[in-house]
Parts: structure tokens; C-alpha cells; sequence
């Protein structure tokens, strides 16, 4: 047991490691930057600062409520219903949330020039309307129809028996979905850029404007603060409930086969379709801007960009690809040790797992832009400066998409049935060959899903690599943000066709990954 508990500790040392130089680091840095100033006790009294976080937290919680009420009927059909084109229905639903921030922001922009609060309302949900018909239906399909039909056979109409039966045992799933929207939400970064121009700004927009354009770093660090604080209530909550939703699955009856809609469930396929449409709408929208023109735009050099768009998006491709090979070395290392906590005995090793879960979330909550001016200050202290290392953006992209791997692929080995382990490990198998010969084979397609998830998220990843890309190596979305800023109809005609080829190989993975099957984590 004692040789067992070394091995954990020394395997939790990289991702922990990671997180700590990576992250915890130059956050505290830039942090201690802005306390050090002394100005963030007057920005903290400021009623500007709390209207700010006022905002953050309304458009946020706005965007959440809306993603459920959108979500659950989609949920309903893909863990309920036998319908033809379910499998198209999933990967439309799962296409909007990895799609860069810029490209939304765009494609909302062609529907609402002029932005505001509703569209960037609309365009959070937009994004996250596929968290919640996922995590909450993954639940669903496992529920056992019989209490439900116990209830009808009462008497009670079908709104009474879902809102009596069924609702209390999605709840789990509905909170853990809520909390990871409006995570995302009240960080949001591009769309609340592009929409909100200077009219609205959240903290996530305000920080970064303090931090590079009036270098107010005392006053970045207070939002940063207020900001953290709301990040780990979500967090907090979030754990919660997937704790909850853990003991309702190794609770469940199995459940039965999909079956065709009946009655009223007619009507939850409508809203179904309703949904489905709203989302293909920005979708369209972008396509319909984009032009022949634009695409020959991106060939040429000169003018908004220093470099050809196409340039720009071999130089995306190869980012991505650095920070997903580093962040599944890291994600799936983490989700190894969590998994092995869990199966300690004793509150000790449970409580650990559960902090270091929740510390592996926390990069999704916090500023990118405080996290790679961070970079900038603690790096040089490192051998070799990696400040100037062509590694620096991969390395800020991979502390994104580390959460969203541990998110996949950890409940994916929770599921292994512990018995077979035992049994290999009675037959004189070593950890490493137990791993080797029946986690990964059980979990491959999951990893590979989660791979490419975490490479489509880094192709987009737009917060702190706006902050950190050198002027004359941009990748494809930090391009298009430079030409949207420019005057010109060839330059918008260019950022349209570059969102439109983004959007394209985006769609393509989500595609790849929906063949893996439909187990692949909470996402």
C-alpha cells in the first residue's frame, strides 16, 4: 500500500507541476503586481467595478437559463427517441460549442450588426446549449422509464409525472450542466469583444482592456479577484452536484431502449427541431457572408495581415497540434491519479481527488489575458526564457483544453469495472500492464475523442493567444480578429472566408469524434 501511495504521489507531480508553473504562478504574479500597486481597495469600492461584475453575472446567468430551457428538449431526443438523422442532431447540437469565439462573435455580427446584450446573450447560449443536452441526457438515457409509467398509471398527466418523477433525478445533471455554462459564460472572451464593442464589457473584457491597453494592473488584479471568487462558487457547485449525479448512476436500474415518440412527446420533437434551427441560423448566416473574393484575399500578403491567411492557418494547425499533444500527456496523466484516488479507502485520499479536480477546472475561470501577461513577467526565471520559445502559445492553449480532457475522459475510467483490474492484477500484472491491457483498450475511443476535441479548441483558442502570438506570427483567429478591426470590404470579405474554413474543419472533427460512439465523457 505504501509503495502504492509513492507511485500516486510521484505521478501527480507532472499535471500538479504544470499546473502550478504554468498557471498558479504567474496568476499570483500578476496578482502580486496589482496588490503590490496598492489601488485595489479603491477599484474593489468603486461602483463601477461591481455594475461590471453586475453584468458579467447577469449575462451570464441569462445565458445559462436559456441554454437549459433550449437544451432539455434535445436531451430529451437523443436519450429517448428513435427518430431518423439522431446522429445528425447530435453532431449540429456539438458543432456550435467548439467553434472559435471569433467565428460566433462574426456570425452573430451578420445578424445583429450592431450587438448588444441580446446577442450576446444569444450567442453564449449558442454556444452552450450542446453542455446541456449532453450532460443532461447522458443522465437520461440511463433513467428507468417504470417510475415514470408507475406514475401515469395513477393518473398523473405526463407534465406531472416528468415534473414529479423524472425532473428530481435529472437535477444532479441540470445543476453540473448549469455550473459549467455559466462558468463559460461569465468568462466568455470573443464574443463580448465583438458584440459588445464599448458599449458592454464583462470583467473578462475589462481586465484585458485594463491589463494591455492602460497597463492598470492594480485594477485588472482587484477584477481578477472578483472574478475568481465567482469562478470557484461555480466550481464549488458544479462538484456538488456531479458528486450526485455519480451516486444516481450507480443507482439506476437499466434503462430501456429508445422508442418512437408518442402523444405529446411530439411536441418536445418540435421544440426539438425549433432548436436545432435557431442554431443553424448564425451557421448560415456566416456562410452566406463570406465570398470568393475573401478566399483569394487570404492567399495574398500585405495590407491588415503581415502574413497570408493561409499561412496563418498552417501556423493555427501546428499550435494545435503542440498544445494537444502536451495537454492529453498531461489531462490523461491527471485523470489516471484521480481515478486511483478514488479508489483509496479513507475520506483522505477521496478529499484529495476531489481538490485536485477542482484545481485542474480552475484555468477555465480565470482571465486568459491575466494568465499570459503572467507569462510574460514569470517565464524569463525558467531556463532557456521561454518567453521567446515558439512553445509559449501552446503551452497557454494546453491549460485550456487540460479541464475539458479531464472532463472526458476521467468518468470514462471511473466506469471500468474494478473487478476485471482485480483479476489482472491477481494474475501477477503489474499497474503499468493493468493500464496497458484493460483502462486503455476500454478507453481508447474516448481518448481519441477527447484528443480531437481538445485540438479543435486549441485551432480556436483566442484569449490568450491575442495576448501572447508575435505580431508577425498570428495564428487564423487572431488574423481575423486583426482584419474585423480594420476598415475595408476585402478585409471583412477575408475574416468571413477564414471563420468559414475554421468552421469547416471544426465541423469535420466533431463528425470524426460522434463515430467514436456516444460515450465519451460529460461532453
Amino acid at each position: 500500500m505504501a509503495r502504492t501511495h509513492r507511485g500516486l504521489v510521484l505521478l501527480a507531480l507532472l499535471p500538479l507541476g504544470f499546473l502550478v508553473v504554468f498557471f498558479a504562478w504567474p496568476v499570483a504574479a500578476i496578482l502580486g503586481l496589482g496588490l503590490g500597486d496598492g489601488g485595489v481597495a479603491e477599484v474593489l469600492g468603486q461602483a463601477s467595478t461591481w455594475r461590471l461584475a453586475g453584468f458579467t453575472v447577469g449575462q451570464a446567468a441569462a445565458s445559462t437559463v436559456l441554454s437549459v430551457l433550449a437544451g432539455l428538449p434535445i436531451a430529451f431526443v437523443l436519450a429517448r427517441l428513435k427518430l431518423p438523422g439522431v446522429a445528425l442532431v447530435r453532431t449540429i447540437v456539438l458543432v456550435p460549442f467548439v467553434l472559435p469565439t471569433v467565428v460566433v462573435g462574426l456570425a452573430f455580427r451578420a445578424l445583429w450588426p450592431d450587438g448588444g446584450v441580446l446577442s450576446i446573450v444569444l450567442a453564449n447560449a449558442f454556444f452552450n446549449v450542446a453542455v446541456v443536452a449532453r450532460t443532461v441526457g447522458g443522465l437520461w438515457s440511463h433513467l428507468d422509464r417504470r417510475a415514470e409509467e408507475a406514475a401515469r398509471a395513477l393518473g398523473a398527466s405526463s407534465w406531472q409525472a416528468f415534473r414529479s418523477v423524472t425532473l428530481p433525478r435529472l437535477t444532479p445533471a441540470i445543476l453540473s450542466a448549469s455550473a459549467v455554462v455559466f462558468l463559460f459564460c461569465s468568462t466568455s472572451f470573443g464574443v463580448v469583444l465583438i458584440l459588445g464593442g464599448g458599449r458592454f464589457r464583462t470583467l473578462e473584457t475589462e481586465i484585458y482592456l485594463r491589463t494591455v491597453n492602460l497597463l492598470d494592473l492594480s485594477g485588472a488584479a482587484a477584477l481578477s479577484l472578483v472574478q475568481l471568487l465567482a469562478v470557484v462558487a461555480a466550481l464549488v457547485i458544479g462538484a456538488l452536484a456531479r458528486r450526485r449525479r455519480e451516486t444516481a448512476l450507480h443507482l439506476r436500474a437499466a434503462a430501456e431502449s429508445v422508442r418512437r415518440p408518442e402523444g405529446r412527446e411530439w411536441w418536445v420533437v418540435a421544440a426539438a427541431v425549433a432548436v436545432l434551427g435557431l442554431l443553424l441560423t448564425p451557421i448560415v448566416a456566416l456562410l452566406l457572408k463570406s465570398s470568393i473574393a475573401g478566399f483569394e484575399g487570404l492567399a495574398t500578403t500585405g495590407g491588415a495581415l503581415p502574413v497570408s491567411g493561409w499561412d496563418a492557418a498552417l501556423r493555427s494547425l501546428r499550435t494545435a497540434t503542440d498544445a494537444t499533444v502536451l495537454a492529453m500527456c498531461v489531462g490523461v496523466l491527471a485523470s489516471v491519479v484521480l481515478v486511483s484516488l478514488r479508489r483509496l479507502p479513507g475520506r483522505f485520499a477521496r478529499g484529495a481527488g476531489e481538490t485536485m479536480d477542482a484545481a485542474l477546472m480552475l484555468p477555465l475561470g480565470v482571465s486568459a489575458v491575466t494568465v499570459g501577461f503572467g507569462y510574460l513577467v514569470t517565464l524569463d526565471d525558467l531556463p532557456g526564457d521561454l518567453r521567446t520559445s515558439p512553445l509559449l502559445v501552446p503551452f497557454a492553449q494546453a491549460l485550456v483544453i487540460i479541464p475539458m480532457i479531464v472532463r472526458m475522459v476521467l468518468p470514462v475510467l471511473r466506469s471500468v469495472d474494478e473487478r476485471l483490474r482485480q483479476a489482472a492484477a491477481t494474475l501477477g500484472a503489474s499497474p503499468a500492464r493493468v493500464w496497458r491491457e484493460i483502462d486503455f483498450p476500454l478507453a481508447a475511443r474516448s481518448l481519441v475523442a477527447a484528443a480531437g476535441f481538445g485540438y479543435v479548441i486549441a485551432l480556436g483558442e483566442f484569449g490568450a493567444t491575442s495576448f501572447l502570438a508575435r505580431p508577425g506570427e498570428p495564428t487564423l483567429p487572431v488574423a481575423i480578429a486583426a482584419l474585423i478591426s480594420r476598415p475595408g470590404e476585402l478585409n471583412s470579405q477575408m475574416a468571413y472566408a477564414a471563420c468559414v474554413l475554421l468552421m469547416l474543419l471544426t465541423a469535420a472533427v466533431v463528425m470524426v469524434i460522434d463515430r467514436l460512439g456516444p460515450s465519451t465523457g460529460e461532453f
